[in-house]
């Protein structure tokens, strides 16, 4: 499909970049944190298997990278960032409130 312009001939639509403009998607974001860090698990939409969430880092996108590597690597298993979100594969929540807490940042179980 062929990219589409608006009048002034800006870029508005091309599915070789995606619903965004590639100059969009390139400001940082920092998640929104009160201070605590959460952490729980959930199995919601995902088939049964169980992940770890942890929830409200403090951090910006690169921070946040090296802190879910480190943490999957600690754990033993795989895990994504979705939306500032690190999610752990399997239950690991005793294992990662440890962690996070030596690393100096007030933590809490979240949920059931």
């Amino acid at each position: 499909m062929s990219p589409k312009n608006s009048k002034d001939g800006a870029l508005v639509f091309s599915t070789e970049q995606g619903r965004t403009c590639p100059d969009c998607s390139k400001a940082p974001v920092r998640t929104r944190s009160d201070g605590i860090v959460r952490i729980s698990r959930e199995s919601k939409g995902r088939k049964g298997k169980g992940v770890t969430l942890v929830i409200g880092l403090p951090l910006g996108p690169e921070e946040l990278k090296e802190i879910a590597l480190s943490l999957k690597k600690k754990c033993g298993c795989g895990g994504a960032i979705k939306d500032g979100v690190i999610e752990i594969q399997g239950d690991h929540r005793e294992l990662l409130l440890v962690d996070l807490a030596a690393r100096g940042y007030k933590v809490k179980r979240a949920g059931a």
